[in-house]
């Protein structure tokens, strides 16, 4: 069982980048994803997730209307849409997955990791 995140860089203010995770191993039609972060000399902290089938998610304030968690269960990925980036975005992301339905924002309740990809937003 693998979750692997990619797409993480350098983009500045205002910019966008999108991240990707590719699970294999796993039946990701029966489960949730979502994204997390962790910024410099912070606590892990919760971003956004999306229902396995796609019709329950949550994102935190902070990135409500320029962050879109999406996923395509035919190929097996899960998709964090950041848009109008902001130096305070600045984190590693790390995309993680539940054979639930549920929708938490609670790091522990979340069974399977990937690693970390890094976004350096610059001012």
């Amino acid at each position: 069982v693998q979750l692997q995140a990619s797409g993480g860089g350098l983009v500045q203010a205002g910019g966008s980048l999108s991240l990707s995770c590719a699970a294999s191993g796993l039946v990701f039609n029966r489960h949730s994803v979502a994204w997390f972060r962790q910024g410099p000399g912070k606590e892990r902290e919760f971003v956004a997730a999306l229902s396995w089938h796609g019709g329950r998610s949550d994102y935190r304030d902070s990135v409500k209307g320029r962050f879109t968690i999406s996923r395509d269960n035919a190929k097996n990925t899960a998709t964090l849409q950041m848009n109008s980036l902001q130096p305070e975005d600045t984190a590693v992301y790390y995309c993680a997955a539940d054979y639930s339905s549920k929708v938490s924002r609670r790091s522990y309740e979340w069974k399977l990791w990937g690693q970390g990809t890094l976004v350096t937003v610059s001012s």
